[in-house]
């Protein structure tokens, strides 16, 4: 099998039956980057010199019989909000355009200590603000199944790196669904823990009380193994859960989803939803009852009106958190201005785009004076609606199954003028945010113009891995895609 399509189960193996090296592994990819990613533009920072230095002491440990770690010589791709020391963090914004952090983030950290290549930071909605990677300062992602379309977002640089087959693992961050939603999009699984799972220290914040940390992969094993390697308590997180992890999410993936209860919300099924990703569903629906799995449609009225909530308290949490970029302390600073104030509002104003600057008012505007209680305090109440919701729902089911995405991937610039349009993309996937809980999205077939479609399970807190059992059943009985786009070239 060609390199770039090995899972990290295959990669783990070849280099302990030293069929590879690391240096040649992570060779294969760097080259395969610079070969192809000119066309997709996933990558806004390659460390090749430093990826292949850490390869070859992976290398060295082989030869010495010592433990490389549970992710030992395999590269990952970081997203550009994550801080990493000494390398460039952008959150693809001219605000942080040269902004080097001067520690690592913790993620950053824990993949270090189970021997993972850190290959280089990929691209994202500016601040992790929108749902198709369109938003970034510096250059538009394109899906690698189709490079007319978007890979979703804002994860969509990490979603479309291990889709192109650049890297096998890469990390995300998810607020509404920025890393389902791009794992979608693009034919990946993208996984997004129970909030408090991973740390989100060294996370540069958009909303603090949403914002997760998790894996894309080509497959639910590698998601298993990826979460495995960041998951934990963090001191320096306050929001970190002091909660007993496990230990190993693949001793029980195998056993099947005989037993399991699904449940299936009719309000994914309304209006608004592709027809093509709707048949996908049922047929997914289908085979799991002929795994074992008990499924059944029932109500779940919050469904079709959490996005309103989201936008509020997202845009909210984002103006306070995007209140310190000023330029004063660090960041871009405008060049011309007479006093401190107007140093403040031309900065703003050059350095943040034009979606960043629209959640920044609309967040300020809702926590202002006169409407704090009429919005903001409102879509708090809803938020513990549907906290309550889904426990009620969790009582009677295992897990909660549905589309990830109500649209297939959409054409770069199609929606680029329409916010609002945009926003529906997240109907699904914003209220696992405001719930806390985690979520997967795994590929489930391919539309009529081989576009991927994804299909979303929602579990309750801490159940990762029921959500990974069940999302590994499926995946086997749909048959594992190991196609990788060829962009035009012969591999």
């Amino acid at each position: 099998m060609k390199i770039h399509k090995m899972t990290i189960e295959e990669i783990k193996q070849g280099l302990e039956d030293k069929k590879i090296t690391a240096e040649e592994l992570v060779g294969t990819y760097i080259n395969r980057i610079k070969k192809l990613d000119g066309k997709v533009g996933a990558f806004l920072t390659l460390q090749e010199e430093e990826a292949l230095n850490a390869a070859q002491k992976i290398d060295e440990k082989i030869q010495k019989g010592l433990d490389i770690g549970p992710l030992g010589g395999v590269p990952v791709a970081i997203k550009d909000n994550i801080c990493m020391k000494g390398v460039k963090t952008t959150c693809a914004s001219k605000m942080l355009e040269d902004f080097i952090p001067p520690y690592d983030a913790t993620v950053i950290e824990k993949l270090k200590d189970a021997g993972a290549v850190i290959i280089g930071k990929v691209n994202m909605d500016e601040f992790a603000m929108g749902s198709s990677t369109e938003n970034s300062y510096f250059k538009k992602t394109k899906n690698p199944w189709d490079l007319s379309k978007v890979p979703g977002g804002s994860s969509g640089g990490s979603a479309a790196s291990v889709a192109a087959g650049f890297t096998p693992i890469a990390l995300g961050s998810d607020t509404g669904g920025s890393i389902r939603q791009p794992a979608a999009f693009c034919g990946t699984v993208g996984l997004k823990p129970t909030y408090g799972l991973v740390s989100r220290y060294g996370l540069i914040a958009f909303g603090s009380s949403l914002d997760q940390i998790g894996p894309i992969t080509k497959t639910v094993k590698d998601c298993a193994v990826g979460l495995l390697a960041i998951q934990g308590h963090d001191p320096m997180d306050s929001t970190s859960v002091q909660h007993e992890v496990e230990k190993d999410y693949l001793d029980e993936i195998e056993k099947g989803v005989k037993g399991f209860k699904i449940g299936v919300p009719k309000e994914f099924f309304m209006e608004g939803l592709d027809k093509e990703i709707g048949r996908a569903i049922r047929k997914s629906m289908e085979r799991l009852e002929g795994m074992g799995a008990e499924v059944e449609e029932f109500s779940l009225p919050i469904e079709d009106s959490g996005l309103s909530a989201y936008y509020i308290i997202s845009s909210a949490e984002a103006s306070s958190n995007l209140a310190r970029y000023d330029g004063v302390r660090y960041g871009y600073r405008s060049k011309d201005f007479d006093d401190f104030e107007e140093l403040i509002v031309k900065t703003r104003t050059e350095g943040f785009g034009n979606e960043v600057k629209r959640r920044i008012m609309l967040g300020t505007y809702v926590l202002s004076s006169g409407y704090y209680d009429a919005y903001y305090k409102k879509a708090m109440k809803y938020r513990k609606k549907i906290q309550k919701s889904y426990r009620e729902a969790f009582e009677k089911y295992d897990l909660i199954l549905g589309p990830t995405s109500p649209i297939l991937p959409f054409t770069v610039g199609e929606k680029i003028n329409n916010p609002l349009e945009m926003y529906l993309a997240d109907i699904y996937t914003v209220n696992v945010n405001l719930a806390g809980l985690p979520a997967i999205s795994m590929p489930c077939g391919f539309s009529n113009t081989k576009l991927p479609i994804g299909l979303q399970l929602i579990g309750d807190h801490f159940t990762e891995k029921k959500l990974l059992r069940a999302a590994y059943a499926l995946e086997q009985e749909l048959g594992v895609c190991n196609e990788v786009p060829s962009l035009g070239e012969e591999e």
